[in-house]
Formats: structure tokens, C-alpha cells, sequence
């Protein structure tokens, strides 16, 4: 931003400090920052760490850009240059080391913006392998569109700063190269998300018909009206960017040599690289109010009857009622099923051991037993859990009917873009 005004600079520098402001609170009220642990949750692979990384430091170094030119270019201010009026101040006049600051400036921003290219590479090729899927037992690590993810993304960290590096010579051409090569990488993506945007409704019915969990469709329903905010404001960001790049460039410029073109340009810019930022954030890391609120409760519960906690720290030893004003705790029996049709027989879960299913994983196994919760009841009592299994023939029928669904493995229980795991070894 060597040639935009002081104030373009400031408007970045302030969005980007209030959506860090953002990104900390929302990361906080989402799981306290395990998020950001190295090994967290049983999707802790090296693709969960590269786009959570790779997300996560994108807009620092938006921010050290914005930050850094906004000092610069408030500390000379603007200049009377003859034959143009009052302009800001031309790097030119600047001392030698706010001259030698540029070239570390605007590879922040190339870095920066390579970086966000990475996520949103890894978002597009993940659902049009989803939207696309014929299979159930698809593997999206052993995918075109996964390979088509990594070689992207290693071509976009490194010919970004390559750009900025070969034109370090002038920072006006620097300046307009870096804008021209990062919009049009960030403006052929968002241009690939519009098939999916259009096709998502129809997906989305798919799995209507094939009848999956109602969480899941609120989850990838809320997930496409956000996706289609994000892309227009998408659309804001890159656009933009990509006509300053391409004047730019060209011998005889004539939007950057009008300061209302140059500002204008570059506080849309600016308004809709945060905001889908912002919204990218939601769908990376979604919270669950309703999960947040029973926390809470739960929390609160423990705090107000610390000495009915008899049977040990685990809260779920203990079930609290209230009946005539005092407080009275139960210890949960042992888990013993109960028959409820002909396709359940009981399973104590005395019966169920680690150690005769040690070669698998979590998730590996079939979904033979199902847990039922404790609930409480409407009158204040609590109805005791229970554990079931599947007979045979009832187990065989759902894997069968699972196998030869055409909805991929991913789609049920779905969550986030990051929580991305192999298919179980049942569902192969």
C-alpha cells in the first residue's frame, strides 16, 4: 500500500485488531484453546494441524502489514507534489529505514494471503469431493481432490513471496504484482465455489431422502447460507485487489492515479477479506451454544452441592434430584440393556472388554452397541441409562444398507472442514 492514503492503511490495521479481538474470544468460548494444542481430539492428524496453523497465522500477518504501512505512512502524512496536489507522501522521501521496511511488509501480506489461499484451496477441492462423491467408502486422503489440495497449496506458499521478491525493485510494481498474482489465485477459487453453491441445494435433498441424522442437515444447512455470505464477500476482497493489480501493471495507470479509486478499492478490500475471514473462523471452529449452555449448568451444579459428589470427581457418578427441598444422590448401576424389539438382546457392559478388540481403533468397529444416556424426566426424576447391542442379522442389515449408500462416510456426523478422518474399517 505504498501509494494508498494513510486511512486505507488505518481501516485495515483496525479490522484486523478487532477480529484477532474476535478470533481470541470466539477460540476461548469454543473449547478454552485446546484447539490450538499440538495433539487434540482424535482427528489430531498432520492435515488438522497444517489448516489449523495455516489459518490461524494468515491474519497476523495481515495484521504486521496493515500495522506496519499505517505507522509509516501517518508518520509523513501527506505532500504537496507539483502537478498532482496534495498526495501522500512518496516512499521516495521517506528515511532508510521506513524504506527498508517495505520489502518485509509486503511479504507479510504475500505470506499472509498464501496461507489463506491454503484453507481456502482445502475448503473447495473438500466439497466438491463430497458434493461428487459416488461412494460411501470414498477415502478423501486417497483422492484426486486431495492431491489436488497439496500441490496446490505448496505451489501458493511459494510463488506468492517469489513475486514479491522478484519485484522488490520498485515498490509500486512490487506493490501491484503481489495484488495481481494473490487476487487472481483467491479470485479462481471463490469463482470454483459458485458449482458448489449451486449444486449444495440438491445435495442437501440427497441427503434428506437418504435419510441422515436431522444434526447433521442443521449442521450443512447452516454451513451453505454462511458459505454463500462468505463468497460474496469474497468477491468484495478479491475483486478489488484484482483491478488495482492489473492497472498496476499496465504502462499508463488510471485508477491508481486517482486517490478516491485507490481508497475506495481498498477499504472494500479490506471489509471483505475480515468479514470472510470472520465467517470462515464460524465454520472452522463451530460452536455449540446449546452444548456451552448445559456445560455451564452442569459447572454451576457442582459448585452449588460440592458434597454430593460422594462417589468420586467424575460428575458422572452423580445424579441429583430434587424431591421435597433437600438434595439426594445415586450411585448409577451397573449398564445392563434392556430388550426393546426383536432386533436388541441385552449386553451387560460388564461383558464388552478393551483388550478383545485391541487391533482396532476408535471408529474402527462396527456401531454394534449403542449407549442411551441418563435422561431427566419432565417431573425432576432421572431415568437410568443403558447399553444395547445389535443382534446379527439386524447389524448386518445396517452395514449392508450403509455400504451400498452413495453418501460418503464423511457427511454423517459431520462437523467442521478440519475433523476429517479415514473411513472405519467397517465401512470399507
Amino acid at each position: 500500500m505504498a501509494h494508498l492514503s494513510p486511512a486505507v492503511n488505518l481501516i485495515w490495521a483496525v479490522l484486523t485488531v478487532m477480529f484477532e479481538s474476535f478470533l481470541v474470544y470466539h477460540l476461548w468460548s469454543f473449547d478454552r484453546f485446546k484447539c490450538l494444542r499440538w495433539n487434540h481430539g482424535p482427528h489430531s492428524g498432520t492435515f488438522k494441524r497444517v489448516m489449523t496453523y495455516s489459518y490461524l497465522t494468515s491474519i497476523p500477518f495481515f495484521a504486521i502489514y496493515a500495522m506496519g504501512f499505517s505507522i509509516i505512512k501517518y508518520s509523513y502524512g501527506f505532500t504537496v507534489i507539483p502537478g498532482m496536489g496534495i498526495m501522500p507522501t512518496p516512499y521516495e522521501l521517506w528515511r532508510d529505514s521506513a524504506q527498508s521496511a517495505i520489502l518485509p511488509l509486503y511479504l507479510c501480506l504475500s505470506i499472509g494471503w498464501a496461507l489463506e489461499m491454503v484453507t481456502h484451496l482445502e475448503e473447495l477441492c473438500f466439497w466438491l469431493f463430497l458434493v461428487r462423491s459416488s461412494s460411501a467408502k470414498q477415502d478423501w486422503f486417497r483422492s484426486l481432490y486431495f492431491k489436488i489440495w497439496a500441490t496446490g497449496s505448496i505451489v501458493a506458499v511459494i510463488y506468492m513471496p517469489l513475486v514479491t521478491v522478484f519485484t522488490r525493485q520498485d515498490p509500486y510494481k512490487c506493490e501491484a504484482y503481489t495484488f495481481l498474482a494473490g487476487s487472481l489465485g483467491s479470485f479462481s477459487l471463490t469463482i470454483w465455489f459458485l458449482p458448489i453453491l449451486w449444486t449444495f441445494p440438491t445435495f442437501l435433498e440427497s441427503l434428506k431422502q437418504a435419510d441422515v441424522d436431522m444434526n447433521t442437515m442443521v449442521r450443512l444447512t447452516k454451513f451453505h447460507e454462511l458459505n454463500c455470505i462468505r463468497v460474496f464477500f469474497r468477491f468484495l476482497f478479491t475483486v478489488p485487489l484484482l483491478i488495482l493489480g492489473i492497472d498496476g501493471v499496465r504502462p499508463h495507470q488510471h485508477i491508481n492515479d486517482s486517490m478516491f479509486a485507490t481508497d475506495l478499492l481498498g477499504m472494500i478490500a479490506g471489509v471483505g477479506c475480515i468479514v470472510s475471514s470472520g465467517i470462515t473462523l464460524i465454520i472452522f471452529f463451530p460452536r455449540s451454544i446449546k452444548a456451552e449452555m448445559a456445560n455451564m449448568e452442569a459447572v454451576r451444579e457442582l459448585r452449588r452441592f460440592p458434597q454430593s459428589n460422594t462417589f468420586g470427581k467424575d460428575p458422572m457418578n452423580v445424579q441429583r434430584g430434587y424431591q421435597h427441598g433437600h438434595v439426594s444422590t445415586y450411585k448409577l448401576p451397573p449398564y445392563e440393556a434392556v430388550a426393546l424389539g426383536h432386533s436388541i438382546q441385552k449386553l451387560p457392559i460388564e461383558d464388552t472388554s478393551d483388550e478383545e478388540n485391541t487391533k482396532y481403533g476408535p471408529y474402527e468397529m462396527s456401531p454394534s452397541l449403542s449407549l442411551q444416556p441418563n435422561r431427566r424426566t419432565k417431573d425432576g426424576h432421572v431415568k437410568m441409562g443403558a447399553a444395547f447391542t445389535l443382534t446379527d442379522a439386524a447389524l448386518s442389515k445396517q452395514n449392508t444398507v450403509m455400504r451400498k449408500s452413495n453418501i460418503n462416510h464423511l457427511v454423517h456426523n459431520w462437523r467442521s472442514p478440519l475433523e476429517v478422518e479415514e473411513p472405519p474399517l467397517w465401512y470399507r
